[in-house]
């Protein structure tokens, strides 16, 4: 009993732990909470549909790659519930510019569409947004009591 008590006990010290980076490995599908070296959390996540390489112009599908900060939450979207992502920076700005395309923008981790969560364990096998991470409701919930505004998220393949 005492083993058991000691495991919960670490393991809601390990949940209550501030989140000071989020890194998402692309290639991996795998979304990481991270407190300096020490994973907290692990995700598995839906990608944009086009996953491979960095986000360059709207409606490419693919998910930004690089380090950017979480800088708001967003109730009443589409999504079960999100946090948005501070893509496009001033780098990404000035090479769509220079492809003379738009960067695209209002990149999000967020839940299932509305009405459909009840879909996740097929939708979270693949990656089908337009280049937000994705994770289940559940998770979404989880995420949001984890992690704070201002955060760090580092996308990477």
């Amino acid at each position: 009993m005492r083993i058991f008590a000691l495991l919960l006990l670490t393991y809601a010290t390990c949940l209550s732990a501030d989140v000071d980076l989020v890194r998402v490995d692309k290639s991996e599908r795998s979304m990481f909470l991270m407190q300096g070296k020490t994973v907290i959390k692990q995700y598995q996540v839906a990608l944009g549909a086009n996953p491979k390489g960095h986000k360059q112009q709207e409606g490419d599908e693919k998910t930004p790659e690089g380090l950017y900060t979480l800088d708001y939450t967003k109730e009443d979207s589409s999504f079960y519930r999100a946090m948005h992502i501070s893509y496009p920076n001033q780098q990404d700005k000035n090479s769509a510019r220079k492809l003379g395309v738009s960067p695209g923008g209002f990149i999000m981790i967020h839940g299932q569409k509305n009405l459909l969560g009840w879909l996740a364990p097929v939708t979270q096998q693949f990656n089908w947004t337009n280049g937000c991470i994705a994770l289940t409701n559940a998770e979404m919930d989880e995420f949001l009591g984890l992690v704070k505004v201002g955060t760090p998220i580092l996308i990477e393949w």
